[in-house]
């Protein structure tokens, strides 16, 4: 069965869902896969009494393709994103990258998009060039299609050229470009460049923003334009980050992973350690990775549980006090379900009714160590394989077999 197509009629019961805009307790209606108005007369019932019901989290900025490529180690910051470039290519001779480009971009497509969904983000914008694989019906995860971009101001010859790639985006779609990604002058003069080629509008949004002077956040938000912040990537490439308060309240920010090859683990992890650094609040977390992220990446249908848009949710436990921290302050393997168009992707093994229920095959596996159920529809082996933390655990009894080992059972 279709992965993105929903076989039954649910009703969510006992559960609270949660967005930026409030809680209820109301029993939560799919219906053929998107949120309902009202309950289906025979809709399949799960309990979920003391859990917490979010949308499904949109990452704004990603590179899927280059989640399992090593990251390049460096004692010092970048000055910026073009001196890490430069740096780079020499790793390209490593063995271990040379290893990891070798794997078929659909699979490190594939595998970008699994380990976002691992982590509760459902919907991805992914800057760089559009491949096949990415218009599946079978991709695992939604992603940005509606959209222009270049890839950076200093960086020319990757990607659409900046002023005719402007140009040809429709200015009710996002046009996205890396910006002012370092500390130097020539990140923090960058703004201005951008300007001067007319490209500053409603519709920019600009990946990164680290050398951003206060005069140009009060540019950008005079525009209408927005920045997509990667705190980890920039923390861990440039030695430091845009403070977002400013961004933030003007309600033009949003939050993205970036990818692995600089940035976090994934999304989840991104929203954990911006709360533990207290940058912002756990609600103003949720409010980047849904609300915020929807209206900057015009996304109508993304980011809330309104009825009619698609069943994406994240399903954890309510661990008492402010609900936002109850996902905010979680690890991965701690998500009870993660859901697209009301069919589970990946949940706890109590889950296994729904996934009948559904019509969608589960194949047991270990995340973190934790046992799950996976969709057969993304337990291939050659996908699982790429992503450290997640095991077929019919492979792993076969390697503990040929140890010797007694497997366990789950």
């Amino acid at each position: 069965m279709d992965i993105l197509q929903a076989a039954v009629d649910l009703s969510l019961c006992r559960a609270v869902t949660v967005t930026p805009d409030g809680t209820s307790r109301a029993p939560l209606p799919i219906r053929a896969g998107r949120i309902g108005s009202s309950l289906a007369a025979r809709a399949y019932r799960v309990d979920v009494r003391d859990h917490l019901i979010f949308p499904g989290l949109i990452n704004a900025h990603e590179h899927l393709h280059v989640n399992a490529i090593p990251p390049l180690k460096s004692d010092k910051p970048f000055p910026n994103s073009y001196a890490w470039i430069a740096a780079f290519q020499a790793h390209f001779e490593d063995p271990a990258v040379i290893a990891a480009l070798k794997v078929p971009k659909e699979l490190r497509l594939r595998h970008g998009a699994l380990k976002n969904l691992l982590a509760g983000t459902t919907c991805v914008a992914h800057h760089d060039p559009w491949h096949a694989t990415l218009d599946s019906m079978n991709f695992p995860i939604a992603l940005l299609r509606d959209y222009g971009w270049s890839y950076a101001l200093g960086w020319p010859g990757y990607g659409p050229s900046v002023q005719e790639s402007f140009a040809a985006t429709p200015t009710e779609h996002p046009w996205m470009i890396h910006l002012a990604e370092g500390t130097d002058a020539i990140a923090q003069a960058e703004l201005s460049e951008l300007d001067r080629l007319g490209c500053l509008a409603a519709n920019s949004v600009l990946v990164h923003g680290v050398g951003l002077l206060k005069q140009d956040i009060d540019r950008v938000i005079a525009s209408d334009a927005a920045v997509v912040w990667c705190p980890t990537s920039n923390h861990a490439l440039l030695g430091r980050s845009l403070d977002p308060r400013r961004l933030f309240a003007a309600g033009r920010l949003a939050l993205g992973s970036d990818s692995r090859l600089s940035g976090a683990r994934d999304l989840l992890k991104e929203m954990r350690g911006v709360a533990a650094r207290g940058e912002l609040s756990p609600k103003q977390i949720l409010e980047l990775v849904t609300t915020q992220a929807a209206r900057i990446l015009r996304l109508p249908a993304r980011g809330s549980l309104a009825p009619g848009v698609p069943a994406d949710l994240v399903i954890v436990e309510d661990r008492g006090g402010d609900k936002e921290r109850s996902l905010v302050d979680i690890e991965r393997s701690q998500i009870r379900a993660v859901v697209r168009n009301g069919v589970p992707c990946i949940a706890d093994t109590d889950f296994a009714d729904w996934f009948a229920a559904a019509g969608m095959e589960a194949v047991p596996v270990t995340l973190d160590g934790k046992p799950k159920l996976l969709a057969r529809t993304l337990a291939e082996p050659a996908l699982v394989a790429l992503e450290p933390g997640l095991e077929l655990i019919a492979d792993r009894n076969a390697r503990e077999r040929d140890l010797g080992i007694e497997a366990r059972s789950y």
